[in-house]
């Protein structure tokens, strides 16, 4: 068996609440993430569930060490990136990728769509850059027209493919794709969908998904973390959490999910 992408060992990470902080002291601290271990095989697509403030969207941010956590181990590829500086976690930022969940708020508006993208190519010392950003455009299914258009002129849909794109294009082992579709109508939520697969099939990529739609999360992901108040309460393959859920919390979940057409029982 290969080693995991990713091996995660009692993470936990904390805040501290500034508006209660003493007149002298430190503030004190709320513990979003409590001592979470799992491990992500390489070529899994894993998904990332819970309801708001269960911190799935933390948890994600520390696996790409967008957040640094307060203690434990998170290991990428067999190297300790717990608590690497910034200079030190540079050159692997190529490796592992985020796509945003609002691609209004992400995407540059002063910068055309060509240069969103070609932006961590700079970065990271790409020496093909024009030919790496036609490139993405091409996988994630835009016209290369679309390298001279702004943000503000695509769609909701269209914007979060610049997204994809400006997260593939430096090929990574690992994307961190955190609620994007729920901001996109169904159709394009769909074609979003469709696309990561395709992506995953071709590039090999590894794949966690945040979402609190369980929906999305069967659509898409071979095994399933569910969170609860910053707790793993279930992890399971996902076909087998939606046909014999073992957590309450993983329940009401799927009790939340609209059913897919009318039968009897709505009568």
């Amino acid at each position: 068996m290969s080693e995991p992408i990713y091996r995660v060992r009692d993470l936990r990470l904390s805040f501290p609440l500034l508006a209660q902080k003493p007149l002298f002291g430190a503030a004190p601290r709320v513990e979003v993430l409590k001592g979470l271990s799992f491990d992500i095989a390489r070529g899994e697509v894993l998904g990332i569930v819970g309801g708001s403030g269960s911190g799935k969207s933390t948890l994600g941010r520390a696996l790409v060490r967008l957040l640094e956590p307060s203690a434990g181990l998170v290991e990428f590829e067999g190297r300790d990136i717990t608590y690497l500086d910034e200079a030190a976690l540079r050159p692997l930022r190529k490796r592992f990728q985020m796509i945003f969940q609002d691609p209004m708020s992400s995407l540059n508006p002063r910068r055309t769509v060509g240069g969103i993208i070609a932006g961590p190519l700079r970065l990271h010392g790409f020496d093909d850059v024009k030919d790496r950003v036609s490139q993405a455009l091409s996988q994630v299914g835009l016209p290369l027209a679309f390298r001279h258009r702004f943000p503000h002129e695509l769609s909701g849909g269209q914007r979060q493919r610049v997204g994809i794109a400006r997260a593939i294009a430096t090929e990574p082992e690992f994307i961190l794709a955190d609620e994007i579709v729920s901001g996109l109508d169904v159709s394009s939520q769909a074609q979003v969908l469709t696309l990561l697969e395709r992506l995953v099939a071709e590039m090999g990529l590894t794949l966690a998904f945040v979402s609190h739609d369980l929906s999305v999360i069967r659509r898409l992901c071979g095994t399933t973390l569910v969170l609860y108040q910053g707790e793993i309460v279930e992890h399971a393959a996902t076909a087998n959490l939606f046909a014999q859920p073992q957590a309450q919390y993983t329940r009401d979940l799927l009790d939340a999910i609209p059913l897919p057409e009318v039968d009897a029982a709505w009568l």
